[in-house]
């Protein structure tokens, strides 16, 4: 016999158990379907296991973080801002606090009481959880929902909720599964990306670098069509290349241009923003120094002993003692460091996925597909994606409040 609900939500994340909570508190007899073993395995590992819930950006200023898609989250955000994601929260048990005024997380730095408390509230509205069911096929008559299929079950319903999420991290089950079955219903998926994640450079030099953070650097992409392309924030130096807060955010930019042109050229301004002039300067105010003793009043000893190397410039010789030749190459790549992308990590690496279910095909106010009546969507798996700090998940609650409010 096929069990029948009001509403089935196919993914147990952050988005879906949102929704879930929300549709059930309407009355709505309520299934969530996980194909893992358990709710909540992405959420848990979000911000290192600390789980950044949201940030302090409000309105027009949070919705310009995602770039030219943001404004589409205009009413999903008026029905649940960051305000409301902090009072949701403290509803169920869980305490939060934002330590340095932007990002917020639980009080006790811990992802598993933002878990726990989301489950707790759906025990206590008697919505059925069911894992390791994974969904096969979406059910469609007439262009309106009837049900779902997983590999042993049929349900009946009448609203289904895509909540599956991204790419990111397939460990933890995020395999793309809701654009398969978003596709077979006549969805259209856009082309999809690994975003937050590390960067592969041509060079090999920064490997004697690895461990060093450099604060406030700015990175500009060194192609002529793409040259609006910038970020700055603190960067980290791998055995391969690059990672830390300014390449996650910049690695949604950064990915489609690596498919598209195999190798992205980079610029980056290590030294907090001091332009040439600056730089020769403080050589000069500095005469009497070696190159490497004033290079690393700015700059860690190892970075700077590595970009006299690509100089040709001796680290122990004044500045004034080099050739004209070596004085200009060392102030310009100290000014504008080159490095070369070749890859990334991956999806396996990838917090987040560039790209997703078309937004033309969805209904801002509503979340409900335009194609299908009952079909909704929430979270990741919609062509969506914004940075590192909150923005992410706050999406998530947002889009799966409005979903399950208008279900």
């Amino acid at each position: 016999m096929n069990k029948s609900y009001n509403t089935i939500i196919i993914g147990a994340g952050a988005a879906g158990m949102l929704c879930a909570i929300t549709s059930a508190k309407r009355g709505k007899k309520v299934l969530l379907l996980e194909k893992l073993s358990s709710v909540g395995m992405k959420l848990k590992a979000t911000g290192g296991g600390r789980c950044n819930l949201t940030n302090t950006l409000e309105g027009e200023e949070f919705m310009a973080c995602f770039g030219r898609n943001g404004r589409f989250m205009t009413t999903a955000l008026e029905s649940f801002n960051n305000q409301d994601v902090i009072e949701f929260f403290h509803s169920i048990g869980v305490k939060t606090a934002s330590r340095d005024g932007f990002r917020v997380f639980p009080d006790s730095h811990n992802s598993m009481s933002i878990i726990d408390g989301l489950q707790k509230a759906m025990s206590e509205l008697n919505i059925t959880i069911s894992c390791e069911k994974e969904v096969t096929s979406i059910e469609v008559q007439n262009s309106q929902i009837v049900g779902v299929k997983t590999l042993h079950d049929n349900y009946l319903c009448d609203s289904v909720i895509i909540a599956t999420g991204g790419k990111g991290y397939p460990s933890l089950g995020a395999t793309g599964d809701g654009y398969e079955l978003a596709k077979k219903v006549g969805h259209k998926v856009t082309d999809i990306y690994p975003a937050m994640t590390p960067l592969k450079t041509k060079e090999s030099w920064m490997e004697s670098c690895r461990g060093d953070t450099m604060a406030k650097v700015k990175i500009v992409v060194d192609m002529k069509k793409h040259k609006k392309l910038s970020a700055v924030g603190d960067l980290i130096f791998t055995k391969d290349g690059i990672r830390g807060p300014v390449v996650l955010d910049f690695a949604r930019e950064i990915t489609p241009l690596i498919e598209k042109y195999g190798e992205v050229p980079l610029l980056l301004n290590l030294t907090k923003a001091l332009n040439e002039e600056q730089i020769r300067a403080k050589f000069i105010d500095n005469h009497t120094l070696s190159c490497e003793k004033v290079m690393t009043s700015f700059l860690p000893k190892p970075l700077s002993l590595e970009l006299c190397k690509l100089c040709d410039a001796n680290p122990d010789t004044v500045f004034s003692k080099l050739s004209g030749v070596t004085r200009d190459k060392l102030i310009k790549i100290l000014a504008w460091t080159p490095l070369t992308i070749t890859g990334d990590q991956g999806f396996e690496k990838a917090m987040i996925t560039r790209g997703g279910i078309s937004l033309k095909e969805i209904d801002p106010k509503t979340m409900q597909s335009r194609l299908i009546d009952g079909l909704y969507f929430c979270g990741e798996v919609m062509d969506l994606d914004g940075p590192c700090g909150g923005y992410n998940l706050q999406w998530s609650f947002s889009s799966g409040h409005l979903a399950g409010l208008t279900i």
